[in-house]
């Protein structure tokens, strides 16, 4: 999992993508391509 500051440009990468917030933190998943995956705060 990366950690970076900015999670709009990890979006467009791939068609999947989803931009989610739990606990305080947001996250990028994608779950058909587990390689996509983000935190930031």
């Amino acid at each position: 999992m990366k950690i970076v500051n900015s999670l709009k440009s990890l979006k467009d990468r791939h068609r999947n993508n989803r931009v989610i917030r739990r606990r305080g933190r947001i996250y990028v998943i994608n779950k058909t391509n587990r390689r996509f995956k983000a935190r930031q705060g």
